[in-house]
């Protein structure tokens, strides 16, 4: 797979150089961070009957914290979207629990490694690869600083709440819902941006592809006048 940016990259005009690529990384990332960090404080002040209020460090002092009891509040009818209150101590929907330091140091890692690939995998022009990089940066530092600050990510988002597999099936856990897991905004930034780079990765493969034909097709266009040539010369010797 080629980069992004298709077979011919400009190495020189890589997007750490340009301003307005720097501009549209950075107010996406702070964009999409504060929404998410928005969202989290809001649900926690106005979803359960009484605000949930956390203090730094609280739940790594106490591991055992729960949250208060509440019904959640639905949000799309029927059944689609509930807000329910809760505390993720694992990776995204909840995955791999109880391994904070394990997640912040992979969070510190995967951030880096996007910086990375916009300074050196993308071009200016890329605009919707800095969004994407943009998105992903805002999911994992937005879903860090719960981490780092109060020991676990807060999670709002139930989708499809009270709706079971058929069969009675279930999930490994036991859960018999269609979709168990509760996420946050931070989260669907991820996703949103890891899907757009992909689109962007086929786009620019395409473009290659076409590239490629057309540069094959030109060369071989190019090659007939130079056989005829030959081929006339040749007649001409023969005659004489």
């Amino acid at each position: 797979m080629t980069t992004p940016e298709g077979a011919g990259f400009d190495r020189d005009a890589r997007a750490w150089r340009s301003p307005v690529a720097w501009l549209v990384l950075l107010c996406t990332f702070a964009a999409g961070l504060s929404f998410d960090l928005w969202t989290k404080y809001w649900s926690f002040e106005h979803v359960a009957p009484e605000p949930v209020v956390l203090t730094p460090g609280q739940l790594v002092e106490d591991p055992d914290y729960r949250l208060p009891w509440h019904p959640g509040v639905e949000v799309v009818p029927p059944d689609l979207l509930d807000f329910h209150l809760v505390l993720n101590r694992g990776a995204v929907f909840g995955i791999g629990q109880h391994r904070r330091g394990v997640f912040i140091a992979l969070t510190v890692v995967a951030v880096c490694a996007g910086l990375a690939v916009f300074a050196g995998w993308t071009d200016r022009r890329s605009r919707l690869s800095h969004i994407a990089i943009g998105l992903v940066l805002a999911g994992g530092v937005g879903n860090l600083y719960d981490r780092y600050v109060y020991g676990a990510v807060r999670d709002f988002l139930h989708m499809l709440p009270r709706r079971h597999l058929p069969f009675d099936l279930s999930w490994p856990g036991g859960s018999t819902e269609l979709f168990p897991w509760v996420f946050n905004v931070a989260d669907v930034l991820l996703l949103a941006g890891m899907a757009l780079l992909m689109i962007q990765a086929f786009r620019a493969d395409r473009a290659a592809a076409r590239a490629a034909a057309q540069e094959s097709g030109g060369a071989s266009r190019s090659s007939r006048p130079s056989d005829s040539g030959k081929a006339s010369s040749g007649r001409a010797s023969d005659s004489s």
